[in-house]
């Protein structure tokens, strides 16, 4: 292991074990029940029902995944339905996720991260009802609340009953970033909500609903099954890894901010071992060097492969305020902005508008506006979201 690696290892272990630290508040509480562990809150409603299944490897009950809890309890499962990285969370990020049969339960596998995102009717013409239960991580650029959006309309769309077993938001302790405007709306970001928006599944689908944001203002039938002992204050820990390139609660945590890079030409550590933890470009003089390279089922060809990057160990989970005062720090993105030459190319990509989801936020970088500048032209959007909100949540 190379000196650089050896110190980038034991500072996100550092980091690591203080965010767990921070969970230790929770310690005398009492234990978060999730939606799905409540069978008595839905399975009677499943029970001589076509079931389709909208999960992933996150699904699971203890170690037990849904789809063998509900087989085990006689439920007529036709098929389940595979979001982004697959139904086993084995598929890189944007890779295409293939229908296909599960070795393990023999079900039929449909791609719902493909060519159709969203269920046609012929999909759900031999199926009552829809069971959704994925682990979010509580950011609008990740793609599974789009995924149970388009399912949602579906549903609405074809008279079925959903069902929607709620998780924690381990990113819900806070709110904040611009509020999407809606001609930046993409399959990465569908709604007029800000970037950490500070709600679970089932509020979120809650909020579709009465925002009345579905295809045509259709409504759709559905029942959230919540979590009990769950607050927006309680930091939750990740059982599983909720996609390939989210590994630990480290990442899990920067990942809000980190993924602002994807817009750009600096890496933010995939294809190494500290995914959404490091961020670094060719060329660059930091105090971590990293090399990323294509990590089958993880990371196919990932920005500047087989390139030394320099870089950052982001440690922002150590600092007192991250959990006090949390908030999304711009400081990395303005000095990698500040520090690119022309070498690297054009900082900016594309991508960074879907990202954001505004056309000001590249302006303001380029001119030279501060972080707390451009924060607070995010201000007056974000109190009428939070004032929004408020008539959704189902936790304090």
């Amino acid at each position: 292991m190379k000196k650089t690696e050896l110190f980038a290892f034991l500072m996100i272990i550092f980091v690591a074990c203080s965010s767990m630290s921070q969970s230790q508040k929770e310690a005398g509480k009492s234990r978060i029940i999730l939606g799905a562990e409540q069978l008595d809150q839905y399975v009677f409603q499943l029970k001589g029902k076509r079931v389709a299944l909208l999960v992933n490897q996150t699904s699971t009950i203890g170690s037990v995944h849904l789809v063998d809890t509900l087989q085990s309890l006689g439920v007529d499962i036709q098929k389940v339905f595979a979001p982004e990285h697959g139904f086993r969370g084995d598929h890189s990020a944007g890779a295409l996720v293939s229908n296909g049969i599960d070795e393990k339960s023999g079900l039929p596998v449909v791609s719902l991260y493909g060519r159709n995102k969203k269920p046609t009717p012929q999909m759900l013409e031999n199926i009552d009802v829809v069971v959704f239960d994925i682990q979010d991580v509580g950011v609008r650029f990740y793609t599974y609340i789009s995924t149970m959006h388009h399912v949602m309309e579906a549903c609405a769309e074809q008279n079925k009953k959903l069902i929607i077993l709620d998780r924690p938001n381990p990113n819900g302790f806070y709110v904040d970033g611009p509020v999407l405007k809606t001609e930046y709306s993409s399959f990465i970001g569908m709604h007029p909500i800000p970037i950490v928006h500070g709600l679970t599944v089932g509020e979120l689908a809650l909020m579709i609903e009465g925002e009345a944001w579905l295809k045509n203002k259709v409504k759709c039938n559905f029942q959230i099954v919540p979590c009990k002992n769950y607050t927006h204050d309680s930091l939750y820990q990740l059982p599983i890894k909720p996609s390939p390139n989210l590994p630990n609660m480290n990442s899990v945590y920067l990942y809000p901010y980190l993924g602002l890079f994807e817009g750009t030409n600096v890496s933010i550590g995939r294809g190494t071992d500290f995914p959404f933890q490091v961020v670094g470009r060719p060329e660059f003089k930091g105090d971590y060097l990293f090399i990323p390279r294509s990590i089958p089922g993880v990371s196919d060809h990932p920005k500047h492969e087989g390139k030394e990057c320099g870089g950052f160990v982001v440690n922002d989970v150590n600092l007192p305020r991250f959990f006090e005062q949390p908030s999304l720090n711009l400081d990395l993105f303005l000095l990698f902005y500040a520090k690119n030459i022309p070498a690297n190319g054009p900082y900016f990509k594309n991508f960074i508008f879907k990202l954001i989801g505004n056309s000001t936020f590249k302006d303001q970088v380029i001119a030279g506006l501060s972080a707390q500048e451009i924060k607070q032209t995010w201000q007056s959007d974000l109190e009428e979201y939070k004032a929004m909100r408020k008539k959704y949540l189902l936790y304090p």
